[in-house]
């Protein structure tokens, strides 16, 4: 399986990140950007399918792993496009998560969630890239596409008024700002929270690390974006 494949696959399956979710209920967007507890729902489906998936591709089955990347391709853009601020760039490393799925199917063993494994990978991927651009500031400066709010994902205009509109894309413009300040465990732990919905002992997994650390991550990010968000917070309350 070369390179040039999985170009072209890609190409023909539009990737694109995840989205901000909680920008559909206005009202309460400031507030729930800054609350990470959520329950943690088992997904005994998606593991059991995601698991006989990966046992296929482990036998060389593309069909099988076609799917497992039409399953999670948004869930590994997102992510990287939130922790990169790039989408184009997300779209690259997405790629080379998924050409690792391939080569490491192998070695896959169905002792965790898949979606853990996978986002393990993409994590290291991320780290590595977010380290070469601090020892190569220059080529990350070049690199740096306009930011994710320019690409189309702001809220439809035509069900929200204008005002309401404005609102929105002002405030997922500063969201997004003040999450790229966070320290990168912080804004990793976060995206796999509230974006993502892992649960924490999935978090841990993929952090490599414990519930409890996986916890104090999310205080301290939570702490640091309403200081970040303090102008918005405030001009809701007096709204």
């Amino acid at each position: 399986m070369d390179v040039l494949f999985f170009h072209n696959f890609f190409a023909s399956n539009a990737l694109s990140p995840c989205y901000i979710k909680s920008m559909s209920r206005v009202p309460h967007a400031k507030e729930e950007i800054l609350s990470f507890e959520k329950e943690d729902e088992p997904d005994a489906l998606e593991r059991s399918e995601d698991t006989a998936l990966m046992q296929k591709v482990r036998h060389g089955d593309m069909d099988a792993f076609q799917v497992l990347v039409e399953r999670h391709q948004e869930r590994v853009v997102g992510t990287i496009a939130k922790m990169l601020g790039d989408r184009f760039e997300a779209e690259d490393i997405a790629q080379t998560v998924f050409i690792r799925v391939w080569k490491s199917a192998a070695r896959y063993r169905p002792t965790a969630r898949f979606t853990t494994w996978l986002l393990t990978i993409t994590r290291n991927l991320v780290f590595n890239e977010m380290r070469r651009r601090h020892r190569h500031p220059v080529d990350a400066m070049e690199t740096e596409e306009m930011p994710l709010g320019a690409h189309g994902r702001h809220a439809d205009s035509s069900v929200v008024s204008p005002a309401v509109h404005l609102q929105m894309m002002e405030l997922e413009d500063a969201i997004e700002t003040a999450i790229a300040l966070l320290p990168e465990p912080q804004r990793m732990t976060l995206i796999l929270r509230r974006y993502e919905e892992l649960p924490y002992e999935e978090i841990a997994k993929v952090m490599g690390t414990s519930i409890p650390a996986v916890k104090s991550l999310l205080f301290r990010a939570r702490k640091e974006l309403q200081k970040l968000l303090a102008g918005y917070l405030a001009s809701d309350r007096g709204s």
